[in-house]
């Protein structure tokens, strides 16, 4: 049953409420390309997740939006998030009575699913009874219209680092499905380096196939070997790269900086006031790569709500009770993390 406060009803989404649900986002300043309604079915077929989709309405227009998605993970219990794998997806509301309403319904929620704690990933922390945490940030620079001006906006040795793997006879090439391949071989390869477990091929597959105007994938090719690759993904004014890799192997002729630079291209060619080079932990090695672009940081809050206050979760590699898997995640063939990555990604969140 919806539940009222200030003349607000809060109920799951349905189909009828789809189309305000999108209209929502794209009105409220905070909406991403995250908060879709199309989302939904990306976390349900891709990773086997339930998902409570929260709307807030007034006087049957929607004032709130709060994506929730359910993990079950054997390390951290069940929790609810909003939004796994991203950086986006708390709370996306039109006034301050939307929110409190919202937020108060996820806990709800929790309460009754005996969640061990609920996770909203944001830009403001906003939440009264949440506990916040700022670890990352996203990394941001302003697009011009003109690629050309992008391009003399450059420090000279980040133009000669762009030009080196154009002079080694590396090729960019930008499509969509086309492209999945390329880019997914690539990021299996890169993240079994790093210990982590791969999303599922069809994540991307049905992020291409929901946003086909708005996806991207750009490549960089050595002959016909990808050895870089990243999502392009675009919404209102701004385009971001949430996932990119690149083959350690070929790190001499620097294919990620062109992966880089034609995305950036991309973005001032198509009309994009900002990219979003998506998140990092501030001095660290990818805050840095990011910063000599031109990137500013935002921070980024991750907010929780426990039943029981408590030490807050570690889902990061960080984390000691992480290391032996990483390290024998290193170790195992790149085909058998191909199927048992998917599986094991579903309870990181």
């Amino acid at each position: 049953m919806p539940t009222g406060g200030d003349a607000i009803r809060v109920h799951d989404l349905s189909d009828e409420w789809r189309g305000a649900w999108d209209e929502c986002v794209t009105r409220a300043p905070e909406g991403s390309v995250y908060h879709l309604s199309q989302w939904q079915k990306i976390f349900t077929d891709s990773a086997g997740h339930g998902t409570h989709y929260l709307l807030a309405e007034r006087d049957g227009r929607v004032v709130g939006v709060l994506p929730l998605v359910s993990v079950r993970s054997v390390v951290f219990g069940s929790y609810l998030v909003s939004l796994p794998w991203v950086s986006y997806g708390g709370p996306c509301v039109i006034d301050a009575a939307a929110r409190r309403a919202l937020v108060e319904r996820s806990i709800e929620v929790a309460r009754r699913q005996k969640a061990r704690y609920v996770e909203l990933h944001s830009e403001e922390a906003e939440c009264e009874s949440f506990i916040a945490r700022s670890s990352k940030v996203s990394m941001r620079r302003a697009l011009p219209r003109d690629p050309q001006v992008l391009w003399r906006e450059f420090p000279p040795k980040l133009r000669s680092q762009v030009r080196r793997p154009e002079k080694e006879g590396l090729a960019v090439r930008i499509g969509g499905a086309d492209q999945l391949d390329a880019f997914y071989g690539v990021f299996l390869t890169r993240m079994r380096e790093l210990g982590t477990p791969v999303f599922p091929r069809r994540f991307f597959e049905g992020i291409l196939d929901a946003f086909a105007d708005q996806t991207r994938v750009c490549c960089v090719y050595a002959g016909t070997r990808p050895v870089a690759a990243g999502l392009l993904i675009g919404f209102k004014d701004r385009l971001e790269i949430p996932w990119a890799a690149s083959l350690t192997e070929f790190n001499r002729l620097s294919p990620n900086m062109l992966l880089y630079w034609h995305s950036l291209r991309f973005g001032s060619e198509n009309g994009y006031r900002w990219f979003d080079f998506g998140r990092s932990t501030p001095g660290g090695s990818h805050h840095r790569f990011k910063a000599q672009w031109g990137a500013m940081p935002v921070p980024l809050y991750w907010q929780y709500w426990q039943p029981v206050p408590g030490s807050l979760p570690e889902r990061n590699p960080q984390n000691p009770r992480y290391q032996l898997a990483i390290r024998a995640w290193r170790r195992l063939p790149l085909s058998m993390t191909r199927v048992l990555g998917p599986i094991l990604a579903r309870s990181l969140g």
